[in-house]
């Protein structure tokens, strides 16, 4: 067999450390069986899909050190490997599955399915479609289909019994039928959804083995309907164990950075970075901790992968990328921080900005060095000299840091005009509301142009600072309550929009 994998990430936002975990045990089990490693697209979000965010995906995953031999950037002989460029092969399939009756058009409004949603919550039944449509004749179907009725097309599940399941590291696993969703194939623009579209490529694809997250095991009866439906034999799947915050929960943006940009900007070694993903769910016979990509590869042992919910503990990552830094010598270590940040590029950035503030050269290292830190140095109570009192301060920042993450490009302009929509939206002047993001962006109350600051340092960089001074608000009494703070962003949601 020559075994092919794959990782399918949705361009949609920064580039997850998630996605770097799973692409390297996708990664080191191809190149172990000598096979082919495949990086696939998933945009069929189109109102999120950016090709900044595919560009930042590849250029992420390639900084860790990883390459494939088939992808949008580089081409292949299955392709094409974004998933909008394949609407008409989807669209091919689902007539298929509406041909063998394994999927159906659904005609059920926006409306009718919102008040199903809330009598089967207030009931506390099992939510999800109840099947209405799944009972249409296929000549009512195909004259509402003629009418030019809106629809959508599901898949058909089995009412009773089970899925019975193989997964390649937790063994035999069931979910009952009346537990799956009949889920959405096809959207009423043509689009596929996720399951489709996922199924459809691994086969054609010629995928031999998927290597996912835990959290689409309750995906795979649908996923196995429609390879039975096609005539399909399914690949061999595996489910890592999903990456947990220290306190077990999770791993979000919440409690931990989750953007690979954000360990690249602190100064984490990609090498030290894919080694510690690879430690966090696998182990080597001799028990070893520090490896290289190649040396995991070439020992690759998918059963020696751990099920037990792998902690990502940041400091235990700096502790890793400490040892990679001692071991280097004083010329690869210079040359490290050369590639990093202290470069003629990243310097020609920053002097237009220090130059009208410099009196003598040695002014400028100590001006610009917050834009070279993870955490700038400042007291906490220095976030309260502005005059705004800590409470709100608290709130701002939260606006701040929900508006920088679902921002749509990452300028001068978009930043000046997210912070000018806050001060107009609060009834505030902007002299007023940056004085406190003076200090959590750059650590003092007068420095360098805090918006270019921002562009500087990069998205992730700045939700890092603004999540460093919410822990240092925090620290003295002021954070919101889990409650109160999700009836605060329920109605920031209704003045800001989603």
């Amino acid at each position: 067999m020559n075994v092919r994998t794959r990782i399918a990430p949705s361009p949609t936002g920064s580039p997850h450390i998630g996605t770097a975990y799973i692409a390297l045990f996708n990664y080191a089990f191809a190149k172990h069986h000598g096979g082919e490693f495949i990086l696939r697209i998933e945009d069929t979000d189109q109102a999120r899909s950016t090709r900044a965010s595919e560009q930042a995906i590849l250029d992420a995953l390639k900084w860790v050190g990883l390459r494939w031999d088939e992808g949008p950037d580089t081409g292949g002989p299955l392709g094409p490997y974004r998933q909008s460029e394949r609407t008409s092969i989807y669209q091919e399939h689902s007539r298929t599955l509406v041909a063998n009756g394994a999927a159906y058009p659904c005609f059920c409004t926006a409306e009718r399915l919102a008040d199903l949603r809330r009598t089967q919550a207030a009931q506390g039944g099992q939510p999800g479609y109840d099947g209405r449509c799944a009972t249409l004749s296929a000549g009512e179907a195909s004259k509402r289909i003629q009418a030019g009725e809106e629809h959508v097309l599901r898949l058909r599940v089995p009412a009773e019994g089970e899925c019975v399941m193989q997964d390649g590291l937790r063994g035999e696993v069931r979910i009952p039928w009346n537990k799956v969703d009949h889920q959405v194939l096809l959207k009423a623009d043509g689009f596929p959804t996720y399951h489709l579209a996922n199924v459809v490529d691994d086969h054609l694809m010629k995928i031999t083995h998927v290597i996912r997250g835990e959290e689409w095991i309750n995906s795979l009866p649908k996923h196995l309907l429609l390879y039975q439906a096609f005539g399909w034999t399914p690949p061999e799947f595996f489910h890592l164990p999903l990456l947990r915050n220290p306190d077990k929960s999770k791993l979000s943006k919440r409690k931990n950075p989750v953007s690979i940009l954000y360990y690249q900007r602190a100064g984490i070694l990609p090498e030290a970075l894919i080694n510690y993903l690879g430690l966090l769910a696998y182990s080597f016979e001799d028990d070893r901790e520090h490896f290289t990509l190649d040396e995991m590869a070439a020992a690759f042992d998918i059963k020696r992968i751990g099920l037990g919910g792998p902690i990502f503990d940041i400091q235990k990552l700096q502790a890793f990328n400490a040892r990679h830094l001692r071991e280097m010598s004083p010329t690869e270590l210079l040359s490290r921080f050369k590639t990093w940040g202290l470069n003629e590029q990243a310097w020609l950035r920053i002097i237009p900005m220090a130059q009208p503030r410099l009196n003598q050269l040695s002014d400028l290292v100590p001006l610009a060095a917050y834009l070279f830190a993870d955490r700038p140095a400042y007291a906490p109570t220095a976030l309260l000299a502005g005059g705004v009192d800590g409470a709100r301060l608290v709130q701002l920042l939260r606006i701040a840091q929900w508006e920088v993450e679902k921002a749509a490009d990452w300028t001068f302009e978009g930043i000046k005009q997210i912070f000018g929509q806050i001060a107009e939206k609060e009834n505030m002047k902007l002299k007023q509301l940056l004085p406190p993001f003076f200090i959590a962006i750059t650590g003092a109350a007068v420095s360098l142009p805090v918006f270019d600051s921002m562009l500087i340092l990069g998205r992730d960089m700045t939700l890092r600072r603004i999540q460093y001074a919410l822990e240092n608000l925090d620290s003295q009494g002021f954070a919101l309550k889990k409650d109160k703070l999700k009836e605060f962003e329920k109605d920031y949601h209704a003045k800001y929009g989603l």
